[in-house]
């Protein structure tokens, strides 16, 4: 597989007085979460909720903040979540991904809505039963 940037905006979902941030991504569905870089943390003001420890590429663990309230917008399509505040590269992660009905198209090499459901996000509830 090779590597797939995409575009996408990033704002702070509490402070609509700050400005939103255009990044050219790095796809990578091996991360969970959203990773982003101090700087951008720093631009959007993101409080830090706690520290994790991540697992990186080459086994290391180390001890992160653990940011929260990242709106990320891609495809018109929107997800608010946490980041982890790690490296120099924006990677948009499963998580989000998976919230926002984004799949990786293994031909193209780019990242698309969901085809099955083009319009609209869909989301899975499996376990979820109506209330009667």
């Amino acid at each position: 597989m090779g590597i797939i940037f995409q575009h996408i905006r990033l704002a702070n979902f509490g402070r609509d007085d700050l400005e939103e941030i255009d990044a050219n991504a790095l796809v990578d569905s091996g991360a969970a979460e959203l990773c982003i870089p101090q700087h951008i943390a720093n631009q959007l003001r993101l409080k830090q909720l706690e520290e994790r420890e991540v697992r990186i590429a080459n086994g290391e663990r180390v001890l992160v903040p653990y940011v929260g309230g990242v709106r990320i917008e891609v495809f018109g399509r929107q997800t608010v979540t946490s980041a982890i505040v790690i490296g120099d590269q924006v990677l948009p992660g499963a998580i989000p991904m998976e919230a926002t009905d984004l799949i990786i198209h293994p031909l193209s090499l780019t990242l698309m809505p969901n085809p099955d459901s083009p319009d609209v996000p869909a989301l899975l509830a499996m376990g979820v039963r109506p209330l009667r």
